[in-house]
């Protein structure tokens, strides 16, 4: 009885302040991300080994790859007047180019929760945080063994899922936007794991097949 009576509560204070259970990530930007066609983005949800920002992070790449105009339309158009990050600040002609990446893109094939490329990020985001390491080398040979990916990206300081997407996708100071390109690219299967690091307080490790 009492977990019913909590689970009432919650759902109730939730509806309230005008928020759902069923609400997806992107929801403060628009409702529209709510509609039922976008909850097959939500690939990880019922992937037990995935902490739940490891789960959001694949819920909002999976939106944005599902709708990029949407996304243009809804997110980038609200967030830098929401956030202070530097890399919105410095040099906007990152920022523009993926507003016309997106813009001009069709919507990709969502992500898909792969185990191997899982294993492959998790070594590597916790060796990279033990050591304060930052780049692709393998520091050890479990890592080596464990390594399973086609393309990989790696975020470092973002903790907030939202900002670890929009870091890789705006791909400041990154010309050949790299990062950027995997991630919207045609890869369909992926892996991931945020860790504490030494030097950076958090790093992301994306591992695609």
């Amino acid at each position: 009885m009492k977990l019913i009576c909590l689970f009432i509560f919650l759902t109730h204070n939730l509806l309230m302040y005008g928020q759902s259970v069923n609400d997806s990530p992107l929801s403060a930007y628009s409702t529209e991300w709510n509609k039922e066609t976008y909850s097959k983005c939500n690939t990880g949800s019922n992937i037990t080994y995935l902490s739940a920002e490891e789960k959001e992070v694949i819920y909002i790449l999976n939106l944005v790859r599902s709708n990029p105009l949407l996304f243009v339309n809804t997110v980038l158009a609200k967030y830098p007047s929401v956030s202070d990050k530097a890399y919105l600040l410095k040099d906007k002609k990152y920022y523009m180019s993926l507003i016309k990446t997106l813009s001009e893109m069709a919507p990709q094939k969502v992500f898909d929760v792969d185990k191997l490329c899982y294993e492959s990020a998790f070594c590597h985001a916790v060796e990279s945080g033990k050591n304060g390491y930052t780049g692709h080398a393998r520091l050890n040979k479990n890592c080596e063994d464990k390594r399973h990916y086609m393309g990989e990206c790696c975020d470092y300081g973002n903790s907030e899922p939202l900002e670890i997407v929009l870091s890789l996708l705006i791909d400041e100071g990154v010309p050949s936007f790299g990062h950027r390109k995997i991630l919207l690219g045609n890869y369909t299967k992926i892996g991931l794991s945020i860790k504490p690091h030494k030097k950076y307080e958090t790093n992301t490790v994306i591992d695609l097949w």
